[in-house]
């Protein structure tokens, strides 16, 4: 069985991003909801990301955590839409198809939640997956986000207009699942 960790996203994982980003497989990136013609160039994602690095949580527009398998960083997670002390939106992205659908995400999503409701103090965390991209719906459900609604959007600013799961999950429940 894989080894599974997290840290903070540092200077060095920023270019990993990037490829991912502007690197993987086209249908991948449609299957997630992407607009292909919206990804930035990777040096304007790399100066993106690099911006957020040294600012404080309360201050952070965005927010990334690394995932690693066995020590390799395999894909990461981030918040956006930050209000502190509010809420935030959850984005869940394993790099290598491979590391897909064994179940390795569910539980990294799990480690990765102390992170953002201790860091940024908020009180719900949510998530919009593209509706028709059932791996991070189930895994949303597995973990105990309530299901709010699907609706029509464009739910970032990489995205074609789509049809979202929106998930929640309160500090409250948050609290109640870290204690079971």
């Amino acid at each position: 069985m894989a080894a599974l960790s997290i840290r903070e996203i540092t200077s060095s994982d920023v270019p990993l991003i990037a490829d991912y980003w502007t690197k993987s497989d086209p249908s991948f990136m449609e299957s997630m909801g992407v607009d292909l013609l919206k990804i930035p160039e990777r040096d304007e994602l790399i100066n993106m990301l690099g911006q957020q690095l040294d600012k404080p949580y309360s201050q952070k527009q965005s927010y990334a955590l690394i995932w690693l398998i066995d020590g390799i960083p395999s894909g990461h997670s981030n918040i956006n839409k930050i209000i502190f002390g509010e809420e935030a939106y959850m984005h869940l992205h394993l790099w290598n198809s491979p590391e897909r659908k064994k179940g390795m995400g569910l539980n990294l999503v799990r480690m990765s939640l102390p992170q953002y409701f201790n860091n940024f103090n908020l009180r719900k965390l949510f998530c919009e997956p593209y509706a028709l991209n059932v791996a991070p719906n189930r895994t949303l459900g597995k973990i105990g986000f309530d299901f709010v609604k699907r609706y029509r959007t464009i739910p970032g600013s990489l995205n074609f207009e789509q049809e979202v799961n929106r998930w929640e999950l309160s500090v409250e429940k948050y609290n109640t699942l870290a204690k079971a």
